[in-house]
C-alpha cells in the first residue's frame, strides 16, 4: 500500500476529527476507497474510538433517484436520523467510478431528496457549530476525478497528497503552523463591517458586522486552507462572473453570472446548464441568499481540478455559497442548498475592509 494512506488516514483521525477513547466514528466512504476507509478504521480502533463503516457507490445513488417514487425520495431512513442525532464524529472519504452519474437525473428530482434530508444537514450543522461533533471531509485519488483533472491516476495522487501534507515527515506540523498564520487574518478582521470587492469579474459589497470568520486549518477538509464567514443576508450587493465551472448532482454549470439587490440573486445566467442553475436557486427561499463569504489560502494548489473540495482552497481565488450558513459564522441563513462558486482573484482585483486594503491580486496586504 501506498504509505501516503497511512499518513493520510493518520492526518484524518488523529489531526483533524482527533478521535478519542469511546467516540463513536461514521467512516463513509465509496467502496474504491477501501485503502483508505481500512487504515482509518484501525487507526479509530488504536485512538479507543469505536467506528461504524458505511460503504457507498454512486450507481447505488443514481438508481435511487431514478427509480424512487416521489413518495420514496421524502422518506428519510431512521437510521440516518440516528446517525445524525448520536454520532460524535464524521470521516467522509470522496471517491467513485463515475463523477457525472447523475447529469441524466431530473435536477427537480435532486432538489426533492435535498429537500427531504434538509432537516439532517441542519442537525450537522448546528450540532457541528455546538462543538458536538467533529467531521472532516476527504478525498482518495481515483481514475474518475483523475480524468476530470487531465491527470493520470499517478499524478493525480501526487497532487492529493502534496496538497494535504501527507507526503511530508511532519503533517500535522505543517497543519498547525498553516493555522497560526491564518489566525492572524482572522483576528485583523474582527470587529470589521464593510466589504468591498472589486476587479475584473466582481463589483460586490457586503457587510461582515457582528460575523465570525471560521480558520480552515484541516479540521473539516482536508485538504484545507480558507477563512470563511456568514455575510449579513441583506447586505449582499452588486454583481459577480465565476470563472471557472461549478458542479452539483452530476452537472457542470459554466459561465455563472449573479447579480444581487438587497442580498437577494436577482438575475442569474449561464453559458451551460442555465436551467439547471435555476432550479437550484428557486429549490427554497434561501437558495438565493448567500450563507458563506470565503478566500482560498492554499496556495499550494493552483490547478483548477472540478473539485470544489481542492478548488475552493486554490490560493488567489475567493468563493461563495448559495444556500444554507454555517451557525458558527452568525449566518442566519437556511437552505437545502449550500453551493460553492469561485472567482479568480490573481489579476487587477482587490479587497477592501473598512476602506482599508485588506488583499490585492490574490495577496494578503496586512501583516
Amino acid at each position: 500500500m501506498d504509505p501516503r494512506i497511512e499518513k493520510l488516514a493518520d492526518i484524518l483521525v488523529n489531526y483533524s476529527i482527533e478521535v478519542k477513547k469511546g467516540d463513536w466514528v461514521v467512516i463513509n466512504g465509496d467502496a474504491i476507497a477501501a485503502p483508505l476507509i481500512r487504515a482509518a478504521t484501525r487507526l479509530v480502533l488504536e485512538a479507543g474510538g469505536n467506528p461504524t463503516v458505511m460503504l457507498s457507490d454512486g450507481r447505488i445513488g443514481e438508481t435511487q433517484l431514478r427509480h424512487s417514487s416521489d413518495e420514496q425520495l421524502k422518506w428519510v431512513s431512521p437510521v440516518s436520523k440516528l446517525i445524525y442525532d448520536k454520532a460524535d464524529a464524521f470521516i467522509t472519504i470522496i471517491a467513485g467510478d463515475n463523477t457525472r452519474s447523475l447529469s441524466g437525473i431530473d435536477p427537480a428530482r435532486q432538489a426533492l431528496r435535498s429537500t427531504a434530508t434538509r432537516e439532517l444537514t441542519e442537525t450537522f450543522l448546528k450540532r457541528s457549530a455546538a462543538g458536538k461533533l467533529n467531521w472532516v471531509i476527504t478525498q482518495f485519488p481515483c481514475h474518475a476525478y483523475a480524468q476530470e483533472t487531465d491527470m493520470s491516476v499517478r499524478d493525480y495522487a501526487d497532487f492529493v497528497y502534496a496538497s494535504t501534507f501527507a507526503d511530508q515527515p511532519d503533517a500535522v506540523g505543517r497543519w498547525q503552523a498553516f493555522h497560526e498564520k491564518q489566525e492572524k487574518l482572522i483576528q485583523w478582521l474582527k470587529g470589521k463591517d464593510k466589504v468591498h470587492v472589486r476587479g475584473q469579474n466582481i463589483d460586490l459589497a457586503l457587510s461582515i458586522k457582528g460575523r465570525t470568520f471560521i480558520n480552515a486549518d484541516g479540521k473539516k477538509n482536508m485538504p484545507d486552507g480558507e477563512i470563511f464567514t456568514g455575510p449579513v443576508e441583506d447586505s449582499v450587493s452588486g454583481w459577480v462572473r465565476f470563472t471557472y465551472p461549478a458542479l452539483r448532482g452530476g452537472m457542470e454549470v459554466d459561465g455563472v453570472e449573479f447579480q444581487f439587490y438587497g442580498g437577494k440573486i436577482t438575475k442569474a445566467t449561464a453559458a451551460k446548464n442555465q436551467a439547471y442553475l435555476v432550479s437550484q436557486l428557486d429549490t427554497d427561499a434561501g437558495a438565493r441568499y448567500l450563507g458563506e463569504f470565503a478566500i482560498g489560502t492554499n496556495y499550494g494548489i493552483q490547478t483548477f481540478s472540478k473539485n470544489i473540495l481542492f478548488d475552493e482552497k486554490i490560493g488567489g481565488t475567493l468563493h461563495m455559497a448559495i444556500g444554507s450558513g454555517y451557525p458558527e459564522t452568525g449566518s442566519k441563513n437556511q437552505s437545502a442548498v449550500h453551493w460553492d462558486f469561485i472567482c479568480d482573484m490573481r489579476h487587477d482585483s482587490e479587497i477592501l475592509v473598512d476602506g482599508e486594503l485588506f488583499y490585492k491580486n490574490g495577496q494578503f496586504t496586512i501583516e
